[in-house]
C-alpha cells in the first residue's frame, strides 16, 4: 500500500440524507422509532443491582429559559439531552445539574422524557443541530444531516507509516460535495470495541438484522492453535474464502445446529486449559454480509444493499477506541467532508507501549 495516497475503499448511498457513523458490532442495539430496550445479553453478565440499574435508564432533557448555556456548560452530552442515565444516577445526575446552574446563575433543570427517546430521534436531533455525537447504549454514536440523498458518496482512507507498528489508516473521508470548504467543525467522537465502524443510513438502519438468519441459516468459524485438533474431532473442513486462512468449520447450517455446534467447541475448549480455539458463530444477517466483503476485500471495507440504501463497514486498523469525527463545510454552509480521525501521535505512542510490554515486533 503506498502510503499518503487516499485509498477508495467504495461508496454508500444516504437517501434519507442522514448518516450515522457508529460501531457496527452495536448496531442490533438500534431501536429505530421505539424507547432504547437494555441488551439482556450483556446485562447477563454484570452484578444483579446494576442489572436493574440499566434496564430502569431515563434520558433526561435540560429545559429552562438558560437550557443551551447551562448544557453547554456542564458537558455531559452534546446538546441539551442527557441519555442513558442509569436508574440509580438520575436523582444524584438531578442534584448535580440544580447545584451546577445555582453556582452560575443558569435558570434550567432537567425532566424526565416518557417514554424514553428512540434512537432514530436522537439522530434526528443530532442531525438538526448540524451533526453531533450522541449516545447510544452507553456508547458514543455520530449523526450528521445535509447529505445528498439522490448519488453516491466516495469514501476514501488515508494511510501512513507508523514506524515498526506499521502502515495504518491515519483517516477515513466521506467526500460528500466538490465544493472548497471554508470551515471545519468536530462533530464529536465514535466509540468502538469491536475493531469497526459503520457507515449507515438513519432510516436503512431501522431495517438491520443483526444477529437473526435472513435465511434461517448460519455458519460456524473456528481458529487457533488447537484448531486441527478441533476439526479431527468434529469433522470439520476449512473454510473457503478470502480471509479464512486458518480456519476451519461449516457453512449454511440450520441455525440452531449452528448454535449447538457453537456451543459443544467451547465446550471441548475450555475442558483443557492447553487448548487454545477462537469460535465465532455467524448467523446469516447484515452483519454475517456485510464481515463476508469486509474479509474479502482488499482493504478490509465492505458494502450491502439495506432496503435501498447501500452502506459500508471497515475496519479501523487500529482495533477499538474513541475516534474523532469532523465535518468541512463551504462558504455556504454545506457539508463538503467529513473525516473520521483513526490514527494520531497519541493513539501511536501508546501502541508503541503495547508493543514495549508484550516484546511485540
Amino acid at each position: 500500500m503506498t502510503t499518503d495516497t487516499p485509498a477508495t475503499l467504495g461508496s454508500i448511498t444516504c437517501p434519507s440524507g442522514r448518516l450515522v457513523i457508529a460501531d457496527t458490532g452495536y448496531l442490533g442495539a438500534w431501536s429505530g422509532n421505539a424507547p432504547p430496550v437494555a441488551d439482556e445479553f450483556a446485562l447477563s453478565a454484570v452484578d444483579p443491582a446494576l442489572r436493574e440499574s440499566v434496564r430502569a435508564a431515563a434520558d433526561l432533557a435540560v429545559a429552562g429559559p438558560d437550557a443551551e448555556p447551562a448544557a453547554r456548560s456542564f458537558d455531559r452530552q452534546s446538546g441539551t439531552w442527557l441519555y442513558d442515565i442509569p436508574g440509580h444516577g438520575v436523582e444524584q445526575m438531578t442534584d448535580i445539574f440544580a447545584d451546577h446552574c445555582r453556582a452560575h446563575g443558569f435558570a434550567a433543570w432537567l425532566e424526565r422524557q416518557e417514554p424514553r427517546v428512540a434512537h432514530r430521534e436522537r439522530a434526528e436531533r443530532a442531525a438538526r443541530a448540524g451533526g453531533s455525537e450522541f449516545i447510544m447504549n452507553g456508547v458514543p454514536v455520530v449523526a450528521i444531516g445535509d447529505l445528498p440523498t439522490d448519488r453516491e458518496i466516495t469514501v476514501t482512507a488515508t494511510p501512513r507509516d507508523y514506524g515498526r507498528i506499521g502502515v495504518r489508516w491515519e483517516s477515513v473521508s466521506l467526500n460528500v460535495r466538490s465544493t472548497h470548504p471554508a470551515s471545519t467543525r468536530l462533530l464529536g467522537h465514535v466509540g468502538v470495541d469491536a475493531g469497526r465502524l459503520s457507515l449507515v443510513d438513519a432510516d436503512a438502519l431501522g431495517a438491520w438484522w443483526h444477529e437473526e438468519p435472513l435465511d434461517g441459516m448460519a455458519d460456524v468459524a473456528f481458529w487457533g492453535r488447537s484448531v486441527r485438533e478441533a476439526a479431527v474431532r468434529f469433522g470439520a473442513s476449512p473454510l473457503a474464502g478470502p480471509g479464512e486462512d486458518g480456519v476451519y468449520g461449516w457453512a449454511d447450517l440450520p441455525v440452531d445446529e449452528a448454535a449447538g455446534r457453537v456451543v459443544a467447541l467451547r465446550e471441548w475448549g475450555q475442558a483443557v486449559p492447553e487448548r487454545m480455539i477462537a469460535v465465532d458463530f455467524r448467523p446469516h444477517s447484515h452483519h454475517w454480509q456485510v464481515m463476508a466483503e469486509v474479509r474479502a476485500a482488499e482493504h478490509e471495507a465492505g458494502t450491502i444493499e439495506i432496503d435501498g440504501s447501500r452502506t459500508m463497514c471497515f475496519m479501523t486498523s487500529w482495533g477499538d477506541g474513541l475516534f474523532p469525527v469532523a465535518a468541512d463545510h463551504d462558504i455556504d454552509g454545506h457539508v463538503v467532508r467529513i473525516q473520521i480521525v483513526l490514527g494520531d501521535r497519541q493513539r501511536q505512542e501508546r501502541l508503541e507501549a503495547m508493543y514495549d510490554r508484550f516484546k511485540l515486533d
